[in-house]
């Protein structure tokens, strides 16, 4: 089975030319005050609207005089136990690499039949002998069974109905950001990924570090047997096209620096170009002492809260101008080893 991820970057098209009004009928106008003194009247005028004015700029705001301003660091540092989440082992997948190991945390509440086969294809030694496939610059990092190395899916399923979003009531509880967004209506967080939403529908966002089920042109032709890893600059058109299954929490060094692919799309032209994959496991099945404890900042806690509006406006003595302003793929989804 050929890799099956292969979005297109189309090139952009041109919009048309704004229509112009026609010429509205000239208006006769009063003369000049020394005119209209000597004459017994004026002429009669049209009302004309005045001009509109765009808003100005919302000003960013600013940190009381004297204040020091306070990093992402420093809130961190000073947050509650309570605002931290321990990952669920059943939700966490090691990838062990020849340079290390990669963490990844599947995201069942907005995609859960994909995020079972993943786990029921780990668990059965599917992935075991995989490689990485494909490296194409500011995009992907993708990986599956190669061509010259099939096996067959026992217990999983080599495609699913595709979960590209769900229905907005009853998705995970979502914290919006204030900032507007080119791609949703709406744009935050959910359950510790970054999202979006509309009236009817919430979805996860092509954000650095996220990863998604690979498919071909149908829809339904993924499933998880083929996965990819976001590498560069946010590949938003990929939202509500792909099915998101979740993000790399740990490890993304390892994925980022992948030699890139020659062929097309990025794909290794050659066997020897490929990085294998010597297992991916659910955290839940190995022994404790094998298990890395990690814990990622509640996106829903008041330390995130302030950790945003800290990224908005950037007061570090380096930064000049605080824009005020920021894209959901720009804010930090902070995890850290768990003290125990």
């Amino acid at each position: 089975m050929r890799p099956a991820l292969r979005p297109a970057i189309e090139a952009p098209t041109s919009l048309p030319a704004p229509r112009v009004p026609p010429h509205s009928r000239p208006m006769r106008t009063c003369l000049v005050l020394a005119l209209q003194l000597a004459l017994a009247g004026c002429a009669r005028t049209a009302p004309v609207a005045p001009a509109a004015t765009a808003p100005a700029p919302a000003a960013a705001p600013t940190a009381p005089a004297g204040a020091a301003p306070v990093s992402m660091d420093d809130l961190l540092a000073r947050s509650p136990a309570a605002d931290w989440r321990a990952l669920d082992p059943e939700d966490t997948l090691y990838m062990d690499l020849p340079s290390g190991r990669v963490i990844i945390e599947l995201a069942p509440g907005h995609a859960p039949n994909h995020a079972a086969n993943i786990r029921a294809l780990a668990r059965e030694g599917y992935f075991d002998g995989a490689a990485i496939v494909r490296a194409q610059d500011n995009y992907v990092v993708q990986w599956s069974r190669p061509e010259d190395s099939p096996r067959p899916i026992r217990t999983g399923h080599a495609t699913l109905p595709a979960e590209f979003d769900r229905d907005r009531v009853g998705a995970p509880a979502f914290a919006p950001i204030p900032d507007s967004d080119t791609y949703a209506p709406e744009v935050g967080f959910s359950a510790g990924f970054p999202a979006a939403r509309d009236r009817q529908k919430a979805w996860l966002a092509h954000c650095y570090g996220m990863v998604g089920a690979g498919r071909d042109v149908k829809a339904d032709s993924g499933g998880g047997a083929e996965l990819y890893v976001v590498i560069g600059h946010a590949p938003r058109h990929l939202d509500r096209n792909v099915t998101l299954v979740g993000r790399v929490v740990q490890g993304m060094e390892l994925l980022s620096v992948m030699r890139r692919g020659t062929g097309d799309l990025g794909f290794y032209k050659t066997p020897a170009e490929r990085t294998p994959i010597p297992r991916i496991r659910v955290a839940a099945d190995l022994p404790e002492a094998e298990r890395v404890h990690l814990e990622a900042l509640r996106t829903d806690s008041p330390t995130f809260t302030s950790l945003v509006e800290s990224r908005r406006n950037r007061r570090e003595e380096w930064f000049l101008s605080p824009v005020g302003h920021i894209n959901v793929c720009n804010v930090p989804l902070p995890v850290r080893v768990r003290s125990r």
